[in-house]
């Protein structure tokens, strides 16, 4: 989620859809990789990790929101567990193909084994949202559910049902 989100263009190696992570000795990478053979997979048999369902939302939400493919204004966000990660990304108006602005609100789990909790901070004032007491609607484009946030909000993140948000700030 952080490659996809937090830089312009990402990609990922083969194989990773299917958890492929044994070690190659004396290396980081992994022991079989693309570099080094041609290995024909299965692709029904990565859907049970769920990564290909969850890399297919993170690039729609990527398409619908222009604030995600650019670096112009990145904001990281102080979060109270060490574990989460919080930024954002903004386009004005003007520098939107849309023409409209954009504002992406993005937080993610850094522990992929345990359950993580924590309050994330959101300057309001750096996302054009006005003053800290502004109640705003967001829309995570990884389920469509709703919320309504403020400067202060409380997340619960866990590897088994909830990595992220990637809150979209709903306009007028």
């Amino acid at each position: 989620m952080l490659a996809a989100l937090g830089a312009p263009s990402w990609g990922i190696y083969s194989g990773y859809e299917w958890v492929e992570n044994i070690q190659r000795k004396g290396a980081e990478e992994p022991n079989d990789n693309e570099k080094y053979e041609f290995r024909p997979r299965d692709p029904k048999l990565a859907q049970e990790t769920g990564i290909p369902t969850l890399l297919t939302l993170l690039n729609s939400a990527r398409e619908r929101h222009p604030a995600l493919r650019q670096l112009h204004d990145l904001r990281i966000h102080p979060t109270t567990s060490e574990k989460i990660l919080c930024f954002s990304k903004h386009v004005p108006a003007r520098f939107s193909p849309t023409g409209l602005p954009d504002t992406v609100i993005v937080v993610i789990s850094l522990d992929p084994e345990n359950t993580v909790e924590g309050e994330i901070d959101v300057d309001l004032s750096g996302l054009s949202l006005g003053t800290s007491s502004a109640n705003f609607t967001v829309v995570d484009e990884l389920d469509g559910q709703r919320y309504s946030w403020s400067c202060t909000n409380w997340v619960r993140l866990s590897p088994w049902d909830r990595l992220g948000h990637v809150m979209a700030i709903e306009t007028e």
